[in-house]
């Protein structure tokens, strides 16, 4: 009986010794506040939906001409005051370049949904962007982009493929597999913390099957990404966190150069960037990244 007894607690020390030595997570992604940015409040319609949309449309001081870059969202709900998002667009402002970030719709200023939505109906949200721009004869910008982050890479070369108004397209911490592959890649993140590895893998293929059922997540299942970019003729930059737990970044550029487009695109990985990008030694977004950004752009 005491060696049952000795048996099971070996076993179950064996199975906790994931939680005992879970490893610490980044600390929350320091950047500026929304009380340190000066701002237009815009609103303009997505015609295609008849959906009234909001947004901040943020200039550079000191230039009289500048390129205008369109922020789309991630996954999940907007908030004016993500610092991930701010992060960029404080970057930009400060370099002669100007940032649209839109409400996405269903939050701050935005009418409609965005749970359950397909990409392509999100893209119609950045084309409405790009028509404010072009009806705004106050602005004397040179060139408007896209600037799709996380999620907001799959929506990205959507909108390009169709509209003649793009310049640029940037893909932030974006995925290039398909929406599947790269839930897959996610649950196996989200499990590991609690258990082993190798058992994580056993358990995130069912996972992720129920999850792609759920109704926020259905409309985009399945989705492939390559067939949009293959479509794309615009300077394009990809750029990538090395140790992203949302994106399988080693899958992700083998996909591009599968099917070759690492030979037309810009394409760079940042070393411990995670999904934000971000120095870990700051815990800030990249200011090499933010850096190459600008450099991009101009």
């Amino acid at each position: 009986m005491k060696k049952t007894t000795l048996i099971i607690a070996i076993i179950i020390t064996i199975l906790l010794l994931p939680l005992i030595y879970k490893k610490k997570g980044n600390l929350p992604l320091r950047g500026p506040d929304l009380s340190e940015f000066q701002y237009t409040d815009i609103s303009f319609k997505n015609s295609a939906e008849n959906i009234e949309l909001g947004g901040m449309l943020m200039l550079p001081e000191n230039t009289s001409s500048y390129p205008v870059a369109v922020l789309i969202h991630g996954s999940g709900p907007s908030h004016r005051n993500s610092v991930w998002y701010l992060s960029v667009a404080k970057h930009l402002t400060e370099n002669g370049i100007a940032v649209l970030l839109p409400d996405k719709r269903g939050c701050e200023k935005s009418e409609g949904e965005w749970l359950g939505v397909s990409f392509e109906l999100l893209a119609n949200d950045a084309l409405a962007c790009i028509e404010y721009l072009k009806q705004d004869t106050s602005l004397q910008y040179t060139k408007i982009g896209l600037i799709g982050m996380s999620q907001g890479g799959w929506i990205a070369p959507i909108a390009a493929t169709k509209s003649d108004d793009i310049d640029f397209i940037v893909s932030m911490a974006g995925s290039t597999v398909t929406t599947n592959e790269q839930l897959l890649h996610e649950e196996i993140y989200n499990i590991s913390p609690y258990t082993y590895e190798f058992i994580a893998k056993q358990i995130a293929p069912i996972t992720s099957k129920k999850i792609l059922k759920m109704p926020h997540v259905k409309a985009s299942a399945g989705f492939d990404p390559i067939p949009f970019w293959k479509q794309v003729e615009e300077p394009v930059f990809i750029a990538l966190g090395e140790n992203d737990t949302n994106v399988p970044v080693e899958q992700c550029i083998e996909r591009l150069k599968e099917h070759k487009l690492d030979s037309r695109f810009k394409i760079k990985v940042y070393p411990d960037g995670g999904h934000a990008i971000r120095d870990p030694k700051t815990d800030k977004v990249s200011e090499l990244y933010l850096n190459d950004l600008v450099d991009f752009i101009k």
